[in-house]
């Protein structure tokens, strides 16, 4: 894995915060009894990751900036350098006991993601990349898969619900897509998807509608592992854009035309 101090400040500040995670995780499966919910106690957890994270990388690189999911943004002294976070990228699987969530941290510099760690403190899964060093699960070095052909491929996507996304583009995009592959899923954490993509687990990945700190640390992720990264209108503006198709380059160029044909 990598081991440069950059890495280093990013993997102790998501493990502190991954630790406090598991053990909300713990307590949110058994308030799924309760009529009220765990609603209120997951956004505890949410702003307690993000205050852990925050406190971390601020005191490890004082001048750099931050975009926080909960906070928004803090503007730093370092304008090159930016830390774009998300505590709790999954939220809905984290409320309902689903232990596929990730906390992510980017650092975004000049606007293009430099280095990004993704963890999932639950199977202690930790995907990092830096810039020119690969990307790694673990000590495992990572390759985006090597398929050719869309129909031997499991696609990831995000599904638009309720009062988010166009539903009729996506049922048309779904109708265009799902009868030229193996498989179609959908985990319910971007980064979590993204970070698969980097691990050759899922061939390719697309969602509309997501915000900076969903993606950035995966993007870096899958370029770093050899894969192609870009918005849906194959340019790279995926963090002003909030739109993502990552693959290997001829996975992800061909299903970027199934879905234009939507």
């Amino acid at each position: 894995m990598i081991r440069s101090p950059l890495i280093t400040v990013m993997v102790q500040a998501v493990r502190k915060a991954g630790r406090a995670l598991a053990r909300d995780f713990g307590e949110v499966e058994q308030l799924q009894v309760s009529v009220k919910g765990p609603g209120d106690f997951v956004s505890a957890a949410d702003r307690k990751a993000e205050q852990t994270l925050h406190a971390e990388l601020a005191k490890a690189r004082p001048g750099f900036g931050f975009l926080l999911e909960e906070s928004g943004r803090i503007e730093g002294t370092d304008d090159a350098n930016e830390w774009v976070i998300d505590p709790l990228d999954g939220t809905t699987n984290f409320l309902h006991g689903i232990p596929t969530f990730a906390i992510s941290v980017a650092l975004v510099r000049n606007g293009v993601p430099f280095a990004g760690v993704i963890f999932n403190p639950v199977t202690d899964e930790l995907y990092v990349a830096e810039k020119g060093q690969g990307a790694f699960l673990n000590d495992r070095r990572l390759r985006v898969a090597a398929r050719r052909s869309l129909a031997d491929t499991v696609i990831c996507c995000g599904l638009p619900h309720m009062g988010r996304g166009d539903h009729a583009r996506f049922n048309r995009e779904l109708e265009a897509i799902q009868t030229k592959v193996a498989g179609l899923r959908r985990t319910g954490s971007a980064a979590l998807d993204l970070a698969y993509v980097a691990a050759g687990r899922f061939d390719a990945f697309w969602e509309r509608n997501l915000k900076a700190w969903d993606m950035a640390a995966g993007i870096i992720l899958v370029r770093e592992a050899g894969g192609f990264v870009t918005d849906m209108d194959d340019a790279d503006k995926m963090l002003e854009k909030g739109d993502v198709i990552a693959g290997n380059q001829d996975i992800r160029r061909d299903l970027l035309k199934v879905l234009r044909t939507a």
